[in-house]
């Protein structure tokens, strides 16, 4: 491919990763693809590739003639499914996400336009006020309510179900499959799960149904194209859940950057689309502090969706980040 001369490969802090960027027949077809989509729409690649290769994901940012870059992401195969979800939800929510320009479902990938600002950015570059979280979590907790009614179209193009019943499963599933942990956590935890099924069965007691679960919404995975506005991508980690796991991740990401006095605001800005339907706030606070724990599995599920690796290392590296996760479930919830 006429490319390879001018792309530009970043590992991060993965050196070892095992893509299939590896692979030049993989690399041949994929830019390919790539280079077809944009014909199809009159444009042309031009200028150095980007590429940025991580054991989850291979992302390709490609400038184009005459407008702004756009992106080729690949997915391993436990994550394959977000091109057809990106896809799914830019005509569902079109407000709240990126409208793929194409997508491959059998091949997991996608080409995406460009999102414009990422709120990372945005953070490192000034002062932002916190209310600004309150803004994004308001917006993603409407959007979530929204997808309701699509929570089994969601499931049918292969997003993981971890209903908010199901979880007891979903932890037997990760704790029996984990090579990292030792046997007294396995004890612990062991001890653990009849208290984990009472938390379920009180969760779902509340009447809030099961959503679309983001189970990684941190300032990375935010664009702000401008002020008020958030852009939600990146749902490789995504699951049908109870749709209050989504909270622990921004919550952890927001109370590091300015102390935990702002959770409270946080927490009641994400229930305000949640209120009515006779349910009391106390209620409401009670489900965020439970689905604040069990959201500690989803993030223990994603170190699973990597790419299948020829050496071990990003394996045991995932395992021993999933363990840890399940190990956050003895903790209190700070809210």
């Amino acid at each position: 491919m006429h490319h390879e001369a001018s792309v530009i490969v970043d590992r991060g802090q993965y050196q070892d990763a095992v893509t299939p960027w590896e692979q030049e027949a993989w690399r041949t077809a994929a830019l390919g693809w790539v280079a077809d989509e944009l014909a199809a729409r009159g444009l042309r690649a031009t200028g150095h590739w980007e590429v940025r290769l991580r054991p989850w994901s291979v992302l390709v940012r490609v400038p184009v003639e005459g407008r702004d870059d756009v992106w080729f992401k690949a997915n391993p195969p436990a994550s394959a499914f977000e091109g057809a979800l990106t896809a799914a939800l830019a005509r569902w929510v079109p407000e709240h996400v990126l409208e793929p320009l194409a997508v491959d479902a059998d091949h997991g990938w996608s080409l995406l336009p460009d999102g414009g600002e990422l709120f990372r950015n945005v953070l490192n570059r000034e002062a932002v006020d916190p209310r600004a979280w309150e803004d994004l979590l308001r917006q993603y907790a409407g959007m979530q309510h929204t997808l309701i009614p699509h929570a089994r179209e969601i499931e049918k193009l292969g997003v993981p179900s971890a209903r908010t019943t199901a979880l007891p499963d979903v932890f037997d599933r990760l704790v029996e499959e984990n090579s990292a942990l030792q046997s007294d956590e396995r004890r612990r935890l062991a001890e653990l799960r009849p208290l984990l099924v009472e938390w379920c069965t009180e969760l779902a007691a509340v009447g809030i149904a099961d959503s679309l679960d983001h189970s990684d919404l941190h300032d990375g995975q935010l664009f702000n194209p401008e002020p008020g506005r958030f852009t939600f991508f990146d749902w490789g980690d995504a699951a049908v859940s109870h749709p209050f796991c989504s909270l622990l991740v921004p919550a952890q990401r927001a109370c590091a950057r300015y102390g935990p006095d702002v959770l409270p605001r946080l927490r009641d800005a994400y229930l305000e689309p949640w209120t009515g339907a006779g349910r009391t706030t106390a209620e409401l606070r009670r489900a965020v502090s439970l689905a604040w724990r069990l959201g500690a599995l989803g993030r223990a599920c994603s170190w699973g969706r990597l790419f299948p690796a020829a050496s071990g290392g990003a394996d045991a590296a995932g395992a021993a980040k999933s363990a840890r996760w399940l190990l956050e479930l003895f903790n209190d919830p700070p809210v």
